[in-house]
């Protein structure tokens, strides 16, 4: 059971603007903006962002922030060989990112739990997908949310080969703690990148979840995913040859964001560190393989 508090009114006040607000257009103008050489620009912003979210640079491959040539270099930075540990026994699921816990547990009814008091379902989840989404009935799900301050590639949880890559154009709401408390289906509705995955445990797929400001999502196999034009949901199928090992990089995130794993009924067992509010960091133990 969620141990979060139910929305309150200050939740709902610092949600209820962005529905008015033009996520498709404000992103695509911070796009723009984060990819500027301009230099008094991108020095300052990469600045205020190291000291408003306290950004360990020492953690960093390249630390000198005079370095990155705009400010989304600066987010998908890559860290310092060595710095996170990827559990490497073989029945360990590790966290693809550093974030804290949202919510994870089992799937009920075909219902994950978003909030204390929200819920969605897997088939809205997976866009209408009927024959994805069955394959996780009873299965069991992690959302894991990433902020400004956080590492903000994503790496493989175990090893798999890569089945499908869905896009579904959507809406861009923030998926910080008092948004997710309060928007309904807010991972639902927000554009988001499906990953579906063959593992030795079955399929697995991970969701990366688009929100205001990010705008784009890539993959190493496919580069940037365009998250700012409207349309249908467009889908790539792959042969399954190719193959990523866990902590393999998989792709990356400009700004914060979320991801959600999803796993197959009596695939894994979590375990006590995936707690509403608790951190992760990248390569971590969070399930075992059942």
């Amino acid at each position: 059971m969620s141990k979060k508090p139910k929305a309150n009114i200050i939740d709902y006040s610092f949600s209820a603007p962005q529905y008015l607000l033009p996520h498709q257009a404000l992103s695509k103008v911070m796009h723009r903006a984060t990819r500027s050489r301009l230099k008094p620009f991108k020095s300052a912003v990469i600045s205020g962002l190291t000291h408003i979210y306290g950004i360990n640079m020492q953690e960093a491959e390249h630390q000198n922030r005079k370095s990155y040539n705009s400010v989304n270099a600066f987010f998908t930075r890559a860290l310092k060989s060595g710095v996170r540990e990827i559990d490497a026994d073989p029945e360990a699921v590790v966290s693809p990112v550093d974030g804290t816990v949202s919510e994870a547990g089992p799937i009920h009814d075909q219902q994950i739990i978003q909030a204390k008091g929200r819920d969605y379902t897997v088939l809205d989840l997976l866009a209408g997908d009927k024959a994805l989404a069955d394959q996780f009935k009873d299965g069991d799900f992690a959302t894991i949310y990433l902020s400004p301050k956080d590492y903000h590639r994503i790496h493989m949880p175990c090893d798999g080969s890569l089945q499908s890559m869905r896009h579904v154009p959507g809406r861009l709401f923030s998926v910080n703690p008092r948004t997710t408390r309060s928007v309904p289906r807010l991972f639902a509705r927000n554009e988001r990148v499906i990953n579906v995955f063959e593992t030795e445990f079955g399929p697995m797929v991970l969701i990366m979840v688009g929100a205001i400001f990010v705008s784009s999502m890539e993959t190493v196999w496919h580069g940037e995913v365009n998250t700012t034009r409207k349309g249908n949901v467009r889908e790539w199928q792959y042969d399954g040859s190719l193959k990523l090992a866990k902590g393999d990089e998989m792709g990356r995130f400009n700004m914060g964001s979320t991801v959600i794993l999803l796993y197959p009924n009596g695939a894994v067992e979590q375990n006590s560190v995936m707690e509403p509010t608790q951190t992760l960091r990248l390569g971590q133990r969070i399930a075992d393989l059942v």
